[in-house]
């Protein structure tokens, strides 16, 4: 959670800053938020509208590797480098961390050829360096290295930024959860009542049968009293009839 909030304030900085720059400055920013260690997360910068304005500009390829790193991968970075500016070494690191992101979103079992080939990584010590250096410690993702298998198994990885395109889907897929989740609660709210009414109804078959139990005793106490009480008579009687004989 503390990483969670740090990354919040990390981008709100970001973006206050974007709001009152403009040309070679905003390149700048821009430049520093796709090197930044921390900052994995790139689309409500990319909304600031002053970003919108280097569109046509000098500065435009600024906007460009701003999209790039909010959404694509290195291998979008590899197919477009001609109309794209030269990466920074902290750039390609970072690129390239996202695009394990994007591949861990869709499968949780990543084999070390496919992100060999993704990465530009040559062995797979090389790749596990990168993988426990640079995404397993930076908590961007968490899991197993599977050397007999050659592949990364996916514990966790952090969600990447949601192209525009994506939202209508994962607004139906959170409507589709929420309308699951009501009908589970209804579900489980019924399972209550049914409890409640089997716990009310336990509870007065046992006192039905306490209170049997309650008559049971006092009737064979009376009987016990009255199977004296004729044992006492019978045998005074018998002694009554012994003495005149």
């Amino acid at each position: 959670m503390d990483i969670e909030r740090k990354h919040a304030e990390l981008i709100d900085l970001f973006v206050k800053q974007a709001a009152v720059l403009d040309g070679p400055a905003l390149a700048g920013l821009v430049l520093e938020a796709t090197s930044h260690p921390s900052l994995f997360a790139f689309s409500e910068i990319l909304s600031v509208p002053t970003l919108a304005k280097l569109e046509g500009t000098l500065y435009s390829s600024s906007l460009d590797v701003l999209r790039l790193f909010a959404y694509g991968t290195w291998s979008d970075y590899k197919c477009n480098a001609g109309s794209l500016p030269a990466l920074s070494p902290d750039q390609v690191r970072k690129l390239k961390q996202l695009s394990v992101l994007t591949l861990a979103e869709t499968n949780k079992v990543l084999p070390y050829d496919q992100l060999m080939q993704e990465l530009d990584v040559s062995n797979v010590r090389e790749l596990e360096d990168f993988l426990i250096n640079e995404c397993m410690y930076a908590g961007i993702v968490r899991g197993k290295l599977d050397q007999l298998s050659r592949c990364f198994e996916v514990q966790f990885a952090a969600g990447r930024d949601l192209r525009p395109e994506q939202l209508n889907n994962m607004i139906q897929t959170l409507g589709n959860w929420l309308d699951t989740s009501d009908g589970l609660l209804h579900l489980i709210q019924d399972k209550i009542k049914w409890a409640d009414t089997m716990s009310e109804a336990t509870k007065k078959h046992c006192k039905e049968i306490e209170d049997r139990v309650e008559e049971v005793k006092k009737s064979l106490k009376k009987l016990n009293t009255l199977s004296r009480q004729t044992w006492t008579y019978e045998a005074t009687r018998r002694c009554s009839l012994n003495m005149e004989e």
